[in-house]
Order: structure tokens, then C-alpha cells, then sequence
């Protein structure tokens, strides 16, 4: 991750004061997922009061500048939204929201994390998986 980038993320985090359990916790348990996996690198963006992204692409990615992005959406609270390209990833259970042009101007398909769910939190990491394996294709 850019040093810059770090500093806003660490910055952010601090900031980001909520009960345990909540979607903070969730974040920075895909963060360390993400940051597990072999040749991923991190990127943050952070535009206040609208949303804070997390951007990760694979090391043999040409085509795309991600493979996913989680956003921290500010809202009355705030909730994450986890989004791939459409034809990164598969959805079998239908989990997702269809998003025509929701993720840098290309369909996408995106799981909204509002409260702690486990189920949803294992299926959105196998998502995680196939994208980043599809991603090291491009």
C-alpha cells in the first residue's frame, strides 16, 4: 500500500469509534484477508463523508486497475459494500445486487454488509477467492 495511502487508512480507523461486533470489525477482517493473499496489493481512497475505499488488485492484473473494492458507506451509520466486476466473479445463490456500471463504469455485482452475518461474510470471502484467481488471469 502507498504510504500515503496507510496514513489515510490508519487515520481513518481511529477515527471510526463503534461497538465491537459492527461493521468496523468486519472491514478489517477483509482488509487482513485481502492482505493474506499472494501477490494483492492494497489501496486505499478515502472521500469523507461519502465513502472510504479499499481497493485491491493482483500483481498479473493488465486489464483492470481492481479486482474488488470495499467501501465504508457514510450513511446514518456505516455499512460496507463489497463490490466485483460482473464477470469476475459468480453469484449462485444470488446474493448480490446487479449494478450496471457500479464499479469504475463496468457492471458489477455487490454485497451490502449492514450487520454482522457470518454466512454472508464466508460466501462474499469465497468471492473474494475466485475474483483475485480470476484477477491473476487477465
Amino acid at each position: 500500500m502507498r504510504e500515503e495511502a496507510a496514513r489515510e487508512l490508519q487515520a481513518f480507523l481511529e477515527e471510526w469509534k463503534e461497538p465491537p461486533g459492527k461493521n468496523r470489525e468486519i472491514f478489517l477482517h477483509l482488509r487482513e484477508y485481502l492482505s493474506k493473499k499472494e501477490g494483492v496489493t492494497l489501496d486505499f481512497i478515502a472521500r469523507p463523508g461519502v465513502t472510504y475505499s479499499l481497493r485491491a488488485v493482483h500483481a498479473d492484473q493488465k486489464e483492470k486497475a481492481l479486482f474488488v473494492m470495499v467501501d465504508v458507506i457514510e450513511d446514518v451509520s456505516r455499512w460496507l459494500s463489497v463490490c466485483f466486476y460482473s464477470e469476475m466473479i459468480a453469484d449462485p445463490e444470488e446474493r448480490g445486487d446487479q449494478v450496471p456500471g457500479g464499479l469504475l463504469g463496468e457492471d458489477a455485482v455487490c454485497f451490502d454488509l449492514e450487520e454482522r452475518d457470518e454466512a454472508l461474510i464466508r460466501y462474499v470471502e469465497s468471492r473474494l477467492d475466485e475474483a483475485c484467481k480470476n484477477a491473476a488471469k487477465e
